[in-house]
């Protein structure tokens, strides 16, 4: 067996070994999805493994493919995943926060709440008890389940008025 086929076996074998690691952390995402019970443990779930596991499969596609295109074309769907994982799970977890779909006795601190509390935003946990009526321009708030209002009647607006 020469040196050429000990590399190429030795980065099969690597190749073999990421790839299961991917797909262990994949499926690691996917139960805590599914088992997890909040948006905020979700998310956590989605991201972290999700991305591992997602770089361990492409560099074992590296390995098994040996191209320099092959990693010209893997290297940007890693940076994809990189930059917008962060944002998504970010979005994610406001917005179960939003509408209630946490448990907030897991959270060790609520740093959001302040900051809905001093918007007046009573419709969100950690929100004021009431609206304040109207904001400082004067304009009616926008409340859930209203709709865009009519400047000119201060009613959701419908086909018939606008």
């Amino acid at each position: 067996m020469g040196d050429g086929q000990l590399l190429t076996g030795i980065l099969d074998i690597a190749a073999g070994v990421f790839l299961v690691l991917g797909g262990v952390l994949s499926l690691a995402a996917g139960v805590g999805l599914i088992r997890f019970p909040d948006a905020v443990s979700r998310l956590h779930a989605a991201t972290k493994p999700q991305i591992l596991g997602l770089v361990f499969v492409v560099i074992a596609l590296a390995l098994s493919v040996r191209s320099g295109a092959a990693l010209l074309l893997l290297i940007p769907v890693v940076v994809f995943q990189m930059l917008t994982a962060p944002i998504s799970a970010h979005m994610v977890g406001r917005a179960g926060y939003r509408t209630g779909d946490i448990d907030a006795d897991t959270l060790v601190s609520d740093e959001l709440a302040a900051d809905i509390a001093s918007a007046g935003r009573g419709d969100l946990r950690g929100g004021a008890e009431e609206y304040p009526g109207d904001d400082p321009i004067g304009d009616p708030i926008d409340r859930p389940g209203d709709g865009p209002l009519d400047s000119s009647s201060e009613r959701p607006r419908t086909v018939e008025n606008g």
